[in-house]
Formats: C-alpha cells, structure tokens, sequence
C-alpha cells in the first residue's frame, strides 16, 4: 500500500488549509502535455499505459480537467477516461478518473467567484486522484492542451502538475523547428510553475523523415534540457475513420450493411465522377467509394468488384445529393454486405468534409488498441521515463 504521509507534498504546501486528509506521496505521477490538440496526447497515454502494464499490473488513469465528456449514470465524465475503462479496467471509479468537467458555462461561473470556487476545485482533484492513485506504482495523468490550458480558472495544466507533484511528458507532432519552439514554450510555463519536465515525444511522424528528425530536433531539445524520448512514425490506420463515423460527421442515414460500416477503417477515398470501367483501377483494401445515388455504372461495377476482388475491397459506399439507386439496384445492393450510407451533401462538399475529420480513438476501435501500444513499446525509451522516477526495480 503507499505511504499516505503528506506533509511534505506540493499539495500540503500550496494548499494548507486542505491538509487534514491523506495524499499518496509515492506513487510515480507521468503527466502527459501536448503542444496543441489532435498532437496525439490520448493515444501515447494508451501507448504508456499498456507498456506500463507488462512492467507492473499496478497503473491508474486519471484526466483532472475533461472538455469533452459524456453522461454516466447521471455523471459528466471525460471521454477519455471512459475510453480508459472500456480498455484496460484500471479498477477505479469513473468519477475518480474524471473529476472535473469543463461545461459550457464552467468558466463563467468560476470567474464570478473564484475565491469559493478555487479550494473546492482543488480538493475534488486530489481527492480524485488519492481513489485513481491508490495502490497504483505509475499513474499516467492526462492533461487538456498546451501547458497554459485552464489558466482562465486557476488550474492551468502546468499548476495541476504542480498540485499532483508529477513529472511531464510534451507531446508535440512531428517537425524540426516548430515542435522544438512550442516545446520551448511549455517548458517555460512547466518551469515557471517548479514541474519537471522529463522529456518529449514526436508523434504523426513521416517514417521517411524519422532518422533525420530524430538527429535533428533532438539537438535542439538538448539545448532546451529536454530529452527526446522518442518518435512515433505516422500510422494511417489510426487516424482513419470507420464509415459509422463518416455517417454521423455528414449526417447521413444507413441503407446497408451498418453492422459491417461500424468496424471497417476507410483508408482511401474515391469520387466516382469517372467512368465505371476505370474506377476498378483506383480500388484497393479499405476504399469508400462516393458518388450520386443515380449513376448506375459505378454501383454496378462496385457490385462487380466486391464479387471478383473481395468484400473488404469496397469499404463503403457512399451516395449523395440524397438520390436513391433505381429499386432493383438497392435490392442488388441489399443482398450483399457492402455498407451504403446516403447523403444530402453533394459529393465534392462530402469528400471535403471526411478529409477534414478529426478522429478519435474510441471504446469500439479494438483494431487500434495493439498498434498503439506497439508504438510506444518501439519507438519510445520506457527505461529512460523509469529512470526519472526512481532507481529501484519494480
């Protein structure tokens, strides 16, 4: 069990008034930072989680300052950590892991008296954290943005940090110059407020570019005190979506297949705006096909191809300008198990649309889980993070 003494924690020192009651002092605290949003914060949390799961079975999760959050059982928890939950069952309640929830009015009602509201903040995340902390060697805190996020309301992710006594991870994407600047920039919030910074990640980078980025921007983060502790080389399938999600982002209605649209990872998007003959050569594993629901050639020779070429060939179809095929071609369509969304964008403004997609890791993408977990184990130096903590041998 840890020691629960807590005289000497940066909690007790920031906050005296609040230490009449336990605050874990030792398990190792691993914060996890990022440059901007979508650099890849959740996912080298998952990474680190499940690497640090084949050292020891003892590893919590906690998100203090959720944005984006869902409804469990009458409470607003963090999408991540119900992510967290649905994937490694860390043994924590869910409130544990989310215990603060950013609503749309949060900030304004915070700033009309942050004198009572500040202390009450404050105790509901540490309170939080001793329940996700407990019994727990590592506990991977997962902050919200760049280091300066939540400073409007006093809890900016650099201050929590500091109140949980962690040591920080930078997660920034790929580059040379730019990711070496905002990593400059954090350090300098995370040093203002006393954290550790124990080094960065590059993360979404070109595998044809590593070696040279590695070389490179890990010169410019020595000059910065900031290990580079390693590079995760893009990998497509995580940021590509499944048609599920395309049909929610285009408000689109299912006319087939739904059950198969859930899973299957669209990793290369045609228009069907040519002729039917020639789409054949543009079909490869994982391709959506977009076009109006009234060019019969092309479904034909999407029919065609999921006959010759495969079923996971054609990913998914997608019509637009809300045009249904003629009746016997949606029955042709209906006896296989080709996912068909329909749509009332046209399909240049659709196509537009899916390339702009953010997508997020979630419950459901089991296919993602290993790959990302495998990044890390590959591409990030563990003993180095291990390292920062403690010299002991878990």
């Amino acid at each position: 069990m840890p020691d629960t003494s807590h005289t000497d924690s940066p909690f007790a020192q920031e906050y005296p008034d609040l230490i009449d009651r336990p605050f874990n002092s030792t398990t190792r605290r691993i914060f996890v930072a990022a440059t901007h949003m979508n650099d890849g914060k959740t996912t080298t949390c998952l990474g680190l989680f499940g690497a640090l799961r084949q050292i020891t079975p003892k590893v919590g999760f906690i998100k203090p300052i959720g944005q984006r959050f869902v409804e469990v059982q009458g409470e607003k928890i963090d999408e991540d950590s119900v992510l967290f939950d649905s994937v490694y069952h860390p043994q924590t309640p869910m409130q544990a892991m989310s215990p603060v929830a950013v609503e749309g009015d949060f900030t304004r009602r915070y700033l009309e008296n942050p004198e009572e509201q500040a202390p009450i903040l404050v105790d509901k995340i540490c309170r939080a954290f001793d329940r996700a902390a407990y019994e727990k060697d590592y506990i991977i805190i997962e902050g919200t943005g760049h280091a300066g996020v939540g400073s409007v309301f006093d809890l900016s992710n650099a201050t929590v940090a500091k109140l949980l006594g962690a040591k920080v991870i930078i997660v920034a994407k790929g580059g040379i110059g730019r990711p070496v600047d905002e990593i400059a920039l954090n350090k300098a919030l995370f040093d203002k407020a006393g954290v550790e910074v124990i080094g960065a990640i590059l993360n979404k980078v070109l595998p044809e570019k590593r070696d040279m980025i590695i070389e490179h921007t890990g010169k410019g983060l020595e000059r910065l005190g900031v290990p580079l502790l390693g590079a995760m080389p893009v990998q497509k399938r995580l940021s590509a979506p499944n048609l599920s999600q395309i049909a929610e982002e285009i408000d689109g209605r299912w006319l087939n297949g739904r059950s198969q649209g859930e899973f299957e990872r669209i990793l290369n998007v045609e228009i069907g705006a040519m002729t039917a003959k020639n789409i054949i050569d543009y079909l490869k594993d994982g391709t959506l096909i977009i076009t109006p629901g009234d060019r019969d050639d092309v479904i034909f020779a999407v029919l065609a191809a999921a006959q010759t070429m495969g079923p996971r060939v054609v990913s998914g179809l997608l019509l637009t300008n809300n045009i249904l095929p003629h009746p016997k071609l949606l029955e042709l369509l209906r006896q296989t198990d080709i996912p068909v969304v329909i749509t009332e964008r046209e399909s240049y403004a659709t196509a537009s649309k899916i390339n702009r997609m953010t997508v997020k890791t979630q419950p459901r993408d089991a296919d993602k889980f290993p790959i990302i977990r495998a990044l890390i184990e590959q591409n990030v130096d563990l003993q180095r993070i291990r390292d920062a903590f403690s010299t002991s041998t878990l």
